[in-house]
């Protein structure tokens, strides 16, 4: 009877009531399914405790959850069995790189919140056999930070720029606390930490004028890095840059400000401080309603993508290149090397490259970065470490 009425409608709105007829179908299918997953956790509430696989993904543990390795199979990625390394590049020690006369300082921005505005501040969360509250939490974070470049970039010192309200409990050879003037609420501390390193930048402007008997390389990073092999090389490998980025194949975010290197020269230093002083005033003028978190990114896309001579496709190529950008020659590094991340649902999948220099564990993976630090005391082996991390790498963790 249908296909009877059907037959005297013309062509066209017949094949717009067809389409129409199989969305509704569809819809209805999809709703009584829907209906029959609430009625089988009504009969049997025990699902609630035993959630999906794809309900577990949501949740956030406080402990590490081990799972398979990705990257299995591939030449150039690491290969593990369970927390065992199989295949290992070369690392030399300290003691056979090659001397570098130019000195490498990492500068981080860190700052202490009043706990007294936060009553979840004095909560406590236990990792290993340590607990810690938020504050004690984030200045264990800062000292890993501190410790894996003590360890695997033994001759560079490290720089916190901090507010000179904010007192961090830090006392350490090789690390200084440097004041800087601003705003560092955390709805606005994306905006100061550019603004923490415009400042730095002319100080060291200031000095370099009044001492010119050697350089000093800087590399900005977030404080949640762990620095794992030696990459002081980049500045003698890639002589003309003024500036590095690190770079992904994302559409909308392809920059991560987690790691900026600084040439130490005059010219670079003043170069670097004009660009992220561009990068800050396309931020405060177009993006500061993402003030608090990712605005910094999509500024620094903006700046580098919106140049007449950038050629975005060079974003999905596993390579460094240089570009100048308003006269700052800039030298874009991928971040599957010095800027990994561990995915937790979203990141690098396919593994972890052999070569890789710096692992961000940014977001929920802060716990994955203190007990990385501690398996590597008891251990002393990196790659064994490397095969936690990746083997740790899709769970989220409670902060």
């Amino acid at each position: 009877m249908l296909a009877e009425a059907a037959m005297g409608i013309p062509k066209p709105l017949r094949g717009l009531l067809i389409l129409l007829f199989l969305f509704i179908s569809l819809s209805l299918l999809l709703t009584m399914h829907e209906l029959q997953q609430r009625a089988s956790y009504s009969s049997d509430p025990s699902r609630l405790k035993n959630p999906t696989t794809e309900e577990k993904q949501k949740q956030k543990y406080d402990h590490l959850i081990l799972g398979p390795a990705a990257g299995q199979g591939l030449s150039d990625r690491l290969q593990c069995d369970g927390l065992k390394a199989l295949n290992r590049t070369s690392l030399p020690v300290p003691s056979q790189v090659a001397e570098v006369s130019d000195k490498i300082s990492f500068v981080t921005v860190f700052t202490i919140y009043n706990i007294s505005q936060s009553p979840s501040m004095n909560e406590k969360v236990t990792v290993g056999k340590m607990s810690y509250t938020k504050q004690e939490r984030s200045l264990a974070i800062l000292n890993v930070f501190v410790n894996f470049i003590q360890v695997n970039m033994p001759r560079s010192d490290v720089i916190i720029l901090t507010d000179p309200a904010s007192e961090p409990s830090i006392n350490r050879s090789g690390v200084t606390l440097l004041p800087i003037q601003g705003d560092y609420s955390r709805e606005k501390l994306m905006l100061q930490r550019i603004r923490s390193y415009i400042a730095f930048l002319q100080s060291r402007l200031e000095e370099l004028s009044q001492n010119q008997d050697h350089v000093n390389h800087y590399i900005f990073t977030d404080s949640d890095v762990a620095v794992i092999d030696d990459f002081g090389d980049i500045f003698q490998k890639y002589p003309h840059f003024h500036l590095a980025l690190t770079f992904r194949n994302n559409k909308d975010q392809p920059l991560n400000s987690g790691f900026i290197a600084v040439r130490g020269s005059h010219e670079g230093l003043l170069k670097a401080k004009i660009f992220l002083q561009e990068v800050l005033d396309v931020y405060s003028s177009r993006f500061l309603k993402a003030s608090r978190m990712l605005g910094d990114q999509l500024a620094l896309a903006w700046v580098i993508t919106s140049h007449h001579s950038f050629d975005a496709k060079r974003f999905t190529r596993h390579e460094a290149f240089l570009n100048e950008i308003h006269g700052v020659s800039v030298l874009f590094l991928p971040c599957a090397i010095y800027n990994w991340t561990p995915p937790e649902g979203a990141g690098q999948f396919h593994g972890m490259p052999l070569d890789v220099k710096v692992v961000h564990f940014k977001g929920s993976r802060k716990r994955l970065m203190l007990e990385s630090w501690e398996f590597y005391k008891s251990s002393s082996d990196l790659f064994d470490m490397l095969c936690l991390i990746l083997s740790s790498g899709r769970t989220k963790y409670d902060f």
